[in-house]
């Protein structure tokens, strides 16, 4: 009974965030959004008749799929729910048996599944690899020499605004190079140049803005590059987590691989900037 009343709650949730999604799309889709929704209502009812019991909606869940809407577009958040339809569908088999009424709710599941495939923005998803080499470009080589710059001066200004110079210049070197990839393929793929180039630019300057700013607004250099590390260890798992829902990869092995690789090198890093401070007696 507790199982049920949890696919309960979650219906009437679900309920109500596809309808705060209709109004975050065009009319087709809105449509589509809403008449989902009054399917998920309709289950709420299925389960209320077997729990004899009204549930309330989980607000946090609300507000959650919410803000990701706002943060990472509706196409995120649609695939994230339709991943959830799928969850349920294997939920609601297990309880075929001993209550039939959730025949019919298991094939709106289904039925939902699909509805949301077919709603899905594809050609967003199309530029998610321009994103993933701006952002991992510039975790790679700017933590790294954040790193090593802190060793090595041990000034945060100097450090701050040797990192921005450094990651403006090799953003617009990154994007002209990603425009410069996709013209040499263009037509072996449905991404544009231009806007490929937009999206590895903008990451890369966004990854920029975050790992430096630390050293702009502080003054202790130790600090900041701790504050750097937090910041890029976020940057990478917020975005191993839109890629993992998006592209349907392991999130902890995607994970894995990003921060091991970024952390990898500003390990290395460290030790450069120790050497380099020592070898050629550098004392700012």
């Amino acid at each position: 009974m507790k199982e049920i009343l949890d696919f309960q709650k979650n219906e009437i949730t679900e309920y109500h965030v596809y309808r705060k999604l209709s109004k975050r799309t065009n009319k087709k889709n809105a449509e589509i959004l809403l008449a989902i929704a009054e399917d998920e209502k309709s289950h709420y009812e299925k389960l209320k008749n077997i729990t004899g019991k009204d549930v309330k909606p989980s607000y946090i869940r609300m507000f959650w799929y919410s803000l990701l809407s706002v943060l990472f577009g509706l196409t995120f958040t649609l695939k994230l729910m339709e991943n959830n339809e799928k969850k349920a569908e294997r939920a609601y088999e297990r309880l075929e048996k001993e209550y039939p009424e959730v025949v019919h709710i298991l094939k709106d599941e289904e039925k939902h599944e699909e509805e949301l495939l077919n709603m899905l923005d594809e050609e967003r998803l199309n530029y998610v690899s321009s994103m993933v080499l701006g952002l991992n470009d510039a975790l790679v080589e700017l933590t790294g020499a954040l790193a090593g710059l802190t060793f090595a001066f041990q000034n945060t200004k100097i450090v701050g605004l040797s990192g921005l110079i450094t990651g403006i210049a090799a953003a617009f070197s990154m994007a002209a190079s990603e425009y410069l990839s996709q013209r040499a393929e263009e037509g072996s793929g449905e991404s544009k140049p231009l806007k490929a180039a937009i999206y590895t630019g903008i990451a890369y300057i966004v990854t920029v803005a975050v790992l430096v700013a630390p050293y702009l607004i502080l003054k202790n250099p130790f600090l900041s590059l701790v504050l750097t590390l937090t910041g890029a260890v976020l940057i990478v798992l917020l975005f191993t987590f839109f890629v993992s829902v998006v592209k349907e990869k392991d999130f902890a092995k995607y994970f894995l691989e990003m921060f091991l690789l970024s952390f990898g090198v500003a390990g290395f890093s460290f030790l450069v900037g120790i050497l380099a401070r020592k070898i050629f007696g550098i004392e700012i």
